[in-house]
C-alpha cells in the first residue's frame, strides 16, 4: 500500500470520553477512518505510522445525526469508526508529532 494511501485511510484519532476510559483500561485506540478501508488496511496503516504492533482491529458504522433547524430538518454525514488494539507493552502517544 503506497503512502498516501495509508495517510488518506486515517483521518485521525476520535477523542471522546468513552474512547478515553477505552485506551486507558484495554490499550484499545479509536480512530476516524475512511468509509472504504477495510480492516487488513487499517491494521498496516497504524503499524507503519506509529509503529506499533496492532493485535486486532474493530470497525462500526456511524450513523449521522438528524438535526432541526429554522429551515427544516438536514441530516450530518455518516462516517466510520475503527477501534485498535495494541499488543502488549505497546502505547500510542498522540501529543507528540513525527517530524
Amino acid at each position: 500500500m503506497n503512502q498516501e494511501r495509508m495517510y488518506g485511510i486515517l483521518m485521525g484519532a476520535h477523542i471522546s470520553e468513552k474512547a478515553t476510559l477505552i485506551a486507558e483500561e484495554s490499550n484499545q485506540f479509536t480512530f476516524k477512518v475512511a468509509k472504504d478501508a477495510t480492516r487488513r488496511e487499517i491494521k498496516e496503516a497504524v503499524e507503519t505510522i506509529y509503529e506499533v504492533e496492532v493485535k486486532g482491529v474493530s470497525v462500526l458504522n456511524v450513523k449521522g445525526k438528524v438535526k432541526r433547524n429554522m429551515r427544516g430538518i438536514s441530516r450530518k454525514p455518516g462516517w466510520k469508526k475503527a477501534y485498535v488494539r495494541l499488543a502488549e507493552g505497546q502505547d500510542i502517544d498522540f501529543s507528540t508529532t513525527n517530524d
